[in-house]
């Protein structure tokens, strides 16, 4: 049986989490939250599913921003993931680096691509809605080294 380990991808709370995305995430092996968190109380929530890895967004202040650094680095499985809230920020080189993956969100926008053997995934916002944009998280699954990435819309 192939080895796997399942990351869930949570950004853009903006202080609600919804049930929705809390039952997507059951089965995460890890959960990465992408800033903007919004309050005090979300990864607290999240903890009670898997270990969580979170960084701050351009919206977090006060105890949010005080308790996450602005960029981290997640490491499951042998893979290298650098998280940081808003890719436009990117400083680094990361198939340079050894990243694996590159986990972003901030657009609320859901995207995945792949560039120079790099993932590029951004989960969309699993907060409030903003504009006509979906309601999203996303998933890497790690299966024998490799990445298998998917947007899960939530309404």
């Amino acid at each position: 049986m192939p080895r796997q380990s399942i990351i869930g991808v949570i950004s853009d709370t903006h202080g609600k989490l919804r049930p929705e995305a809390v039952k997507a995430l059951y089965g995460s092996n890890l959960i990465i939250h992408a800033g903007d968190i919004g309050s005090s109380d979300i990864v607290p929530e999240l903890r009670r599913i898997a270990p969580v890895v979170a960084i701050r967004g351009n919206v977090d202040f006060g105890d949010v921003a005080d308790e996450f650094p602005a960029t981290t680095v997640a490491e499951i499985d042998g893979q290298s993931l650098y998280v940081l809230h808003n890719l436009r920020a990117l400083d680094l080189n990361p198939k340079a680096a050894g990243f694996s993956a590159v986990i972003s969100g901030h657009s609320h926008q859901p995207e995945f691509y792949f560039q120079d053997g790099v993932l590029y995934f951004n989960p969309g916002s699993a907060g409030p809605r903003r504009f006509s944009l979906p309601i999203s998280l996303g998933k890497i699954v790690i299966r024998d080294g490799e990445l298998f990435p998917e947007i899960i819309e939530l309404l």
